[in-house]
């Protein structure tokens, strides 16, 4: 299974080269140990759509990298909540510099931490990989700032569930699956506050930034790649449509 379709590649004056913000949670790339497949994929993914005309902003997540870490300084030592985002930071880090070497025929030289370095970056670079940037919040908020500031109306969350639901479907049996939300029903869903052990689909710092911007977010499983082709392309696709 490719997260993607070969197409015909064509050239593009580069004022009309779509740029697609994407952050990539750490559940896809290290679930448990680091998905090798699932990296495969989207690399091939990439490639194609890049060759097709698109651009890339990717935005790394921390994934079980950054839990473990978190848990064994726990186990040694009290930690404030900076200790556990500044751990978790660099775990997004960590795996920003993964992808940036999966896409080092192609990617800017950098991983992106600060939102406004984005604008330093050559429009003509088709890969940019990005990470986080500050304690107070998760990558979410930066793949929203990143977005603004390239003048993105649409952000895909790639994740590890399918939709997002009217409560956690671990928890809670009645819970149902929500294929269009507005931000003000999705936030409503959410904890108002960040939190570094927060479990929410997106995480409510960045709901309110792209409540505010009117950035529409895309939540789509990474195993489903065909949602995700889909929805660059403006087709329905299988997954939650938060704002727009």
């Amino acid at each position: 299974m490719q997260l993607g379709q070969t197409g015909v590649q064509c050239t593009m004056h580069m004022n009309t080269i779509e740029t697609i913000v994407m952050s990539v949670g750490g559940s896809l790339i290290v679930p448990d140990q680091i998905d090798t497949d699932f990296l495969t994929k989207l690399k091939t993914f990439v490639d194609t759509e890049t060759a097709n005309g698109r651009r890339f902003i990717i935005i790394a997540g921390g994934g079980k990298t950054a839990r473990r870490y978190q848990d064994a300084a726990a186990e040694v030592t009290e930690l404030t909540n900076d200790d556990l985002d500044w751990i978790g930071l660099h775990a997004t880090r960590l795996n920003g510099h993964l992808l940036r070497t999966i896409f080092r025929n192609s990617a800017h030289r950098e991983v992106i931490k600060n939102p406004d370095d984005i604008l330093d970056v050559n429009p003509e670079e088709k890969v940019v990989i990005a990470a986080g940037y500050r304690p107070g919040c998760s990558t979410d908020l930066r793949a929203i700032q990143i977005a603004e500031r390239v003048g993105a109306k649409k952000v895909i969350n790639l994740s590890n569930i399918d939709h997002v639901y009217t409560a956690d479907p671990r928890i809670d049996p009645t819970a149902t699956k929500i294929e269009n939300i507005s931000w003000a029903d999705f936030r409503a869903l959410i904890p108002a506050e960040w939190d570094p052990g927060l479990s929410s689909p997106f995480d409510p710092v960045a709901a309110k930034a792209a409540d505010e911007l009117e950035i529409e977010v895309a939540i789509i499983n990474g195993d489903k790649p065909e949602a995700l082709t889909n929805y660059i392309n403006g087709e329905e696709f299988f997954g939650t449509k938060i704002g727009g």
